[in-house]
């Protein structure tokens, strides 16, 4: 799965998308992560890619020029994928990510672009036009409040679709995921810790070495989750 990221700020992504699990994924050739500065697409000398909003009104809006060539240009950068690009715009009115979300897409579509915007969001027409090119779009969230742009939406969405993709996880965390679903608690030693004089311990039975309860007891918290 590829996915082309649009931003302003690329530098932004360097530490999180080439740390840990991602690192590994794009090492394997399981995803690829590529990172598109859109200054690098402004049709002015100065590189600008915001202007003030008609009507009136604060902050600054992203213009349409550099967004439109930069989605046209990066679309064409891998042909094989052309027809299987989905546009991704972000806004908090948007349908939320969440588990059901990324089983639904990950590794089934294959290519993702996803459009970073900021200050007071993007010129309106850019949607339109990106609808009128052929693209595929969708508008996500990641939850029904406003960030200053779209980049941290942009890594949560790379991390969870990736994490489903084939091989991404190790074995034994793709099994435990399917086996008992997400949100079930995990702990590791010391089996008991004191803290100010009160003791924490750790569920009997997952130190009881009796795994078909051990998985009972996963099973059953992860579905009252």
């Amino acid at each position: 799965m590829r996915f082309d990221i649009i931003t302003i700020f690329p530098h932004i992504f360097d530490s999180y998308l080439n740390e840990s699990i991602l690192k590994r994924a794009q090492e394997k050739k399981l995803i690829q992560i590529h990172v598109h500065d859109l200054r690098a697409y402004a049709i002015d000398k100065h590189h600008k890619t915001d202007d003030r909003p008609f009507g009136g009104g604060p902050g600054m809006v992203m213009k349409i020029e550099p967004l439109v060539k930069a989605i046209a240009a990066v679309a064409k950068k891998t042909k094989k994928f052309e027809k299987e690009t989905k546009v991704i715009f972000f806004a908090p009115g948007g349908k939320q990510i969440d588990d059901v979300y990324a089983n639904k897409t990950a590794g089934k579509v294959k290519r993702l672009i996803l459009v970073c915007a900021h200050y007071e969001g993007m010129d309106e027409r850019v949607k339109k036009i990106v609808k009128d090119m052929g693209f595929k779009t969708e508008e996500l969230s990641i939850g029904p409040y406003v960030l200053t742009g779209g980049e941290l939406p942009a890594m949560v969405l790379v991390d969870a679709l990736s994490r489903k993709i084939g091989g991404v996880l190790g074995k034994g965390e793709s099994l435990e995921e399917l086996r008992h679903g997400v949100g079930v608690p995990a702990y590791t030693r010391p089996n008991e810790f004191v803290f100010k004089g009160k003791k924490y311990k750790v569920p009997p039975v997952l130190v009881s070495g009796d795994h078909k309860k051990i998985d009972a007891w996963r099973s059953q918290y992860g579905k009252k989750k």
